[in-house]
């Protein structure tokens, strides 16, 4: 999984806000398969190799129910190591009874589901990257059937919860202006256009890999940010490579006039759409 370490700049832990903490780590917990790592009264951090943070589930002393049409989530995305353990997780949320979704994305094989708040979740495998197709600077991926029968004829029935070498795979984001999202994620923060689809959704990323995070306007065009505290995205981390990268980034996000606060291992901004970013070395 070289797309998640040095030198990609790669999403490393979503944070999201519940209406319910202990029904969400229920839900994290025996739906999903994370082990929580780290738990106080209204926040918990979930892991799946018992010490890299990948989710972080927060309860607003006051909470409220997101609005049909705002920024933030779409998805997050879990990427497994393996197609076995794609195979595994399918008959386990079976047997849980979850209702999924399904699509082969010709990079990768995907399931979706909705945490008890609606909080979107991708769980998907990669195809091997030599099977990827590049026409120039573009990948191609589509949205087809998911070809479920082949997966589950690699699977073992053995699913003991997200395996040790799962990362967060890439996030999803609604925004409101996809040209002002675009500006500031390639010209602020450094990414490459990997993929379009219209005028309504890009797919970016570093290193060549088919997206570290994806922009849509699908049920967000010129939508409001989500409120404080609405269930939802809180913040989002991406790591990165070294402070000279850290300092091109912040000279470039000053200069389109986006906001940064340093803080301790790295700095803070918000995409136009009020999508909070935290960028750590």
């Amino acid at each position: 999984m070289h797309f998640h370490e040095k030198p990609n700049t790669y999403v490393t832990n979503v944070e999201i806000k519940v209406s319910d903490l202990q029904r969400s780590l229920a839900f994290y917990q025996d739906v999903i398969g994370f082990n929580v790592l780290h738990q106080e009264s209204h926040k918990a951090t979930l892991t799946a190799d018992g010490h890299t943070a990948l989710l972080t589930i927060v309860q607003p002393n006051t909470v409220e129910e997101k609005l049909n049409r705002t920024t933030g989530l779409y998805h997050f995305a879990l990427l497994l190591p393996t197609r076995r353990d794609l195979a595994n997780i399918i008959t386990h949320f079976h047997e849980k009874g979850v209702y999924l979704g399904a699509s082969d994305h010709a990079v990768s094989e995907a399931l979706y589901l909705n945490d008890p708040d609606d909080n979107g979740i991708e769980v998907y495998v990669d195809r091997p990257e030599n099977e990827w197709g590049w026409h120039m600077d573009q990948v191609h991926m589509v949205t087809e059937p998911l070809n479920i029968r082949s997966i589950l004829e690699e699977g073992n029935r053995n699913w003991n919860g997200l395996p040790a070498g799962t990362v967060m795979g890439h996030i999803h984001l609604s925004v409101s202006n996809l040209t002002e999202a675009e500006q500031f994620y390639t010209n602020g923060l450094g990414y490459d256009i990997v993929a379009r689809y219209g005028s309504q959704a890009l797919f970016i990323s570093t290193g060549r890999y088919h997206h570290h995070i994806g922009l849509n306007t699908w049920h967000s065009e010129n939508a409001p940010k989500l409120g404080e505290n609405q269930v939802g995205l809180k913040t989002y981390s991406l790591r990165l490579d070294n402070e000279e990268q850290a300092s091109i980034m912040k000279a470039n996000l000053r200069a389109m006039g986006a906001p940064v606060i340093d803080m301790d291992g790295g700095f803070q901004t918000e995409d136009p759409a009020g999508n909070v970013v935290l960028l750590k070395l």
